[in-house]
């Protein structure tokens, strides 16, 4: 493997690390291996912590493809929980409401479903990695201060759930670039009247790169350690 040439490199992101996690433990044995001061590593679309799944790395000279990858449409696989919210839209913060859903019913359901569908504009979450003023809107969020997000031009192309487990609904949702799944399951609860919190989320998609051909972390780094 020519790392310095540029490699691309199909990861399959365990929960708990951010993308910036496995750029920088991919860097690391790059350099050791390679015995050099630096390396130009970059991933092509971030992956929140709680989030599992495809992340593509390029290194060297294949950093440039980096813009080209982020604008590919994606696939994701997930659950959400309807009744109860989180100021994040997920698992990173507490429960802190909780609704009644006893009028819920699936045809309800099927009807907010369709709502999502096709063009339209999406508040991201204030929890997320978009940068305001040069610094993320998370660190905003962490601290406390109130922010005014402006919306992004989404597209989603396919949307499929699976009610069967009420309270919880299985998704696959295929999406243009930038769109924040924590803000699809914040607003399928909002337009339910009952609140709703991404639990599970898993990207198998991002444009032809599949989960399917991924490796784990550790078996990217057997590849690193034993390249010629």
């Amino acid at each position: 493997m020519d790392f310095i040439s540029g490699e691309t490199l199909l990861i399959d992101k365990p929960i708990g690390w951010t993308s910036f996690d496995v750029v920088n433990k991919i860097r690391w044995n790059i350099k050791q291996k390679l015995k050099i001061k630096n390396i130009k590593v970059g991933h092509a679309g971030t992956l929140d912590p709680l989030a599992t799944g495809l992340l593509i790395i390029c290194t060297g000279k294949n950093t440039k493809l980096i813009d080209d990858l982020i604008g590919q449409d994606k696939e994701y696989t997930g659950i959400i929980l309807l009744g109860k919210t989180t100021p994040s839209y997920d698992l990173e913060t507490e429960f802190d409401q909780e609704f009644d859903l006893s009028s819920i019913s699936l045809a309800a359901i099927e009807l907010v479903r369709q709502t999502f569908l096709g063009e339209q504009e999406q508040i991201p979450p204030i929890f997320s990695a978009k940068k305001i003023n040069g610094k993320r809107a998370y660190d905003y969020a962490r601290e406390g201060k109130e922010l005014v997000l402006k919306p992004n031009k989404i597209n989603i192309k396919h949307f499929s759930i699976d009610a069967s487990a009420f309270p919880q609904i299985s998704f696959s949702i295929s999406c243009s670039k930038g769109t924040y799944i924590r803000s699809i399951a914040h607003d399928f609860g909002k337009k339910l009247g009952a609140g709703a919190t991404l639990t599970t989320l898993r990207r198998t998609k991002s444009g032809p790169c599949s989960i399917d051909d991924a490796k784990t972390v550790d078996g990217w780094l057997h590849e690193i350690i034993n390249a010629e």
